[in-house]
């Protein structure tokens, strides 16, 4: 298989690494990658990333925005553009321009949509980790009015009505939920309480950064059967957006449990730093390696656990 080219940071290793890399994308999928259109800057749209994807040979890439759902543009792709190999799905995040919206991710699931996320860029535990880490997130923008926190738990700390509907709509269409930036402690509470309701796929979001999560809770959370997903981009040097170290990532992975991880790139963005968001996977598998994980296992957080929660097994390539 030749290389696509797409990447000027791009990392070679020796051949039998590349050999093992490239077989290991074939039927890989990105369950959580910011490419636009996008009010926020991105490095590429949902359709350049697809063909690059296509050329690499992954099975399915489900596009997240902040701001929107994106499941009109992925049927559209999907419809019209069936050369592809890899299928591009879609989700919703339920921040200001959506809200706690339940007839909003009713629509989102007929389209087609893979994932609920609850609130990113409009948690309070988002308010919190900006002022006490000082940073801006890469998704702020002054195109429209500053975020307003969405409330998800009562003053009495418990999950409020409203959002309890939504778990409702999730249940009943049997799409993923995700924690999105809830701090960890609201998501154990509204994992439960989704769980009461039968919610049957969930995710925890990149603990790794923003959510306050111990390698305890990531134990925890896939105990209860919640898969654990983690943004590749957050772990690799010369990363834009590291915090985090490659054997942190083993100790994530290990404490989950390889059956229960996720690998996504979380990329899209712009400028030096920001990785194409294949190269973030092949970095990782490269990171998997050395950690002494096999192509099983790999295959596993980068293939088909997502296909397994997401229910994409459809698009794995076939024998």
């Amino acid at each position: 298989m030749t290389a696509p080219l797409y990447d000027p940071a791009r990392e070679t290793y020796d051949a039998d690494t590349e050999r093992r890399i490239d077989a290991l994308l074939v039927g890989a999928i990105d369950p959580h990658v910011h490419t636009g259109p996008s009010i926020a800057s991105r490095c590429l749209d949902h359709l350049e990333y697809a063909r690059d994807c296509s050329q690499a040979g992954l099975a399915a890439i489900v596009t997240k925005d902040h701001d929107y759902s994106g499941v009109m543009t992925s049927w559209m792709i999907r419809k019209h553009h069936p050369e592809l190999k890899t299928k591009v799905y879609s989700s919703i995040v339920l921040n200001n321009v959506v809200g706690l919206n339940p007839y909003a991710v009713e629509h989102s699931a007929a389209m087609g949509g893979k994932i609920c996320f609850l609130p990113t860029l409009a948690a309070a535990n988002h308010f919190r980790w900006e002022k006490a880490s000082g940073r801006t997130h890469p998704a702020s923008t002054d195109k429209i009015r500053p975020a307003k926190i969405i409330p998800i738990m009562t003053e009495a700390g418990e999950v409020r009505d409203d959002v309890k509907e939504i778990l409702d709509v999730v249940a009943r269409t049997d799409i993923v939920l995700a924690a999105g930036h809830l701090h960890i402690s609201e998501t154990w509470k509204v994992f439960e309480e989704a769980q009461k309701r039968g919610v049957q796929r969930m995710m925890l979001t990149h603990p790794e950064e923003i959510i306050d999560a111990s390698l305890n809770d990531v134990a925890g959370i896939s105990a209860m059967g919640a898969y654990v997903e983690h943004s590749l981009s957050m772990f690799l040097e010369g990363s834009k957006f590291q915090h985090a170290t490659a054997d942190d990532l083993k100790k994530h992975i290990d404490a989950a449990g390889v059956d229960k991880t996720i690998f996504c790139s979380d990329l899209g963005q712009v400028g030096k730093g920001a990785f194409h968001p294949l190269e973030s996977f092949r970095r990782a598998i490269k990171i998997c390696f050395d950690h002494g994980y096999t192509d099983e296992d790999v295959r596993k957080m980068v293939s088909l656990n997502a296909a397994k929660v997401i229910k994409l097994e459809d698009d794995l390539p076939k024998g």
